[in-house]
């Protein structure tokens, strides 16, 4: 992570420490009840489950202050290593293993450099220094498993050395399916422990490679509470920080989703992250194209009127300030650049179809259905896909419209949409329940099967019932 952006991770967490919004995660909480735990390690000495000189060290650090803790560590670093790697591979007790975790987690709290010991003393032994932890992953007790996980993304991240590509990509791999596990009483603790990750721009490239961004959004589009949208979106803005992959991001929905939140967003840390990540999507992305294709998702979903509202609020805080200020510039200079065409593609690119003027326009499917077919039928797949899954009745309809008016307008469209399984989809919906998806069907299949355009519409009964009294005047 660069000095600006550790900069601004570092006033983020400020922010929130002075206003006490820093949440008290349920792994934050179960460990102040594991501190105050007292463990007999003579009994462990006895039982000859320890050694005399791992009872010696661990029963006197156990004890001592941080100053005394870091005085053993500074005269024997090499036997804390050891003795906390026994320790984790050899007691089976979960509470005992608890307090060790804990321990563990705080003496590496105190001192970030403490990392590197364990990491020599595995080099040293020929050894990994992640196999300890990634073996707690997998224990049945939730707060053993999280505490391990921190411990691990410690080490990641404050070792000078990154973690290995193997052990990375299995650890990235592992908090992507814990922020989807439903009803994770632990989601906090592994938005934290990604939120670290993810300030390394290696760790963002392999998040991404393992099908990150679609884990995210898939949370952020269950409508999580607003610490996890935080969190999440936190991540986002890391990952947007990369160029490259910033200019891949959308492919994910990203800006709609994060539009929805910033629309309903109620806590200003959280419209504040989304702003900026949005504006990193756009000052971040080097291609003038892409650059332009994430301005004008913004505005199709609705992000320039809601800047707009914002903007006639007062806010203290100067990163929101400036950031409103640059979007509503950026934004409002693509909508002077909108052409229609760069209109509808962004339109069905977002999923989020409408009655627009253009899809009404005659004159615009003159001029522009053969586009349809560019890059390999790219948007008259989305279109065709939008029929298959949408739910949304008026997504339904403009979509069958305007695949009727593709076929109506270029040749070949009739072949085309049945080969791309268009023509099943559009007739499926002929007896749909809601009257202006089948209406839009109607007149789709008419268009599919007949070639006098002329008559097109005028030979369905508009006076069955189901039809509105708009759409058999439109006909």
């Amino acid at each position: 992570m660069s000095s600006g952006e550790a900069s601004h991770f570092i006033e983020d967490l400020e922010r929130l420490k002075t206003a006490g919004q820093i949440p008290t995660s349920k792994l934050q909480e179960h460990a102040e009840s594991v501190r105050k735990n007292n463990v007999n390690w003579k009994s462990y000495l006895q039982g000859q489950m320890i050694s005399p000189e791992v009872y010696n060290f661990i029963s006197q650090f156990d004890r001592a202050t941080p100053e005394a803790r870091a005085a053993m560590l500074k005269d024997n670093p090499s036997q804390f290593a050891v003795v906390f790697r026994m320790l984790m591979e050899g007691i089976s007790r979960d509470q005992t293993l608890q307090y060790v975790l804990t321990m563990l987690d705080d003496v590496l709290q105190e001192d970030k450099s403490r990392v590197e010991i364990f990491k020599a003393v595995a080099k040293k032994n020929k050894e990994s220094v992640w196999q300890p932890f990634f073996h707690l992953l997998d224990r049945e007790d939730k707060f053993i498993v999280y505490q391990a996980s921190r411990i691990i993304a410690k080490i990641a991240c404050w070792s000078k050395e990154q973690m290995e590509r193997k052990y990375l990509q299995s650890y990235l791999v592992w908090l992507k399916d814990q922020i989807k596990l439903p009803n994770n009483e632990y989601l906090l603790s592994a938005g934290r422990c990604l939120q670290m990750m993810l300030r390394i721009d290696n760790y963002r490239v392999v998040f991404v490679e393992v099908d990150g961004i679609a884990a995210i959004i898939s949370v952020l589009s269950g409508n999580p509470g607003f610490q996890v949208q935080y969190q999440l979106i936190f991540c986002l803005w890391c990952i947007s920080h990369n160029p490259s992959l910033a200019e891949k991001m959308n492919r994910g929905n990203i800006i709609p989703v994060l539009a929805d939140i910033l629309s309903d967003a109620v806590k200003e840390k959280v419209s504040r992250i989304i702003l900026s990540t949005f504006r990193n999507l756009i000052e971040n992305v080097q291609d003038e194209s892409i650059r332009q294709e994430h301005a004008l998702s913004m505005v199709q979903c609705k992000v320039l009127k809601h800047l707009e509202l914002m903007e006639g609020r007062h806010y203290q805080d100067e990163d929101i300030v400036a950031d409103l200020k640059y979007l509503s510039d950026k934004l409002q200079e693509s909508v002077r650049d909108l052409s229609s065409l760069d209109e509808y593609i962004t339109e069905v690119k977002s999923g989020r179809l409408e009655w627009s003027p253009v899809h009404r326009s005659d004159r615009f499917w003159h001029e522009n259905a053969a586009h349809l077919n560019d890059n390999n039928y790219e948007l008259l797949k989305i279109l065709i896909k939008l029929l298959d899954t949408s739910k949304d009745p008026l997504v339904l309809s403009v979509a069958a419209h305007d695949i009727g008016e593709y076929v109506r307008y270029y040749p070949r469209g009739k072949t085309i949409v049945e080969q791309l399984g268009g023509k099943q989809l559009v007739m499926q919906y002929m007896m749909h329940a809601d009257p202006n998806v089948k209406y839009e069907a109607l007149i789709a299949v008419q268009k599919l099967m007949v070639h006098n355009w002329e008559y097109i519409g005028k030979t369905i009964d508009l006076k069955q019932p189901g039809f509105t009294s708009a759409q058999q005047k439109r006909s």
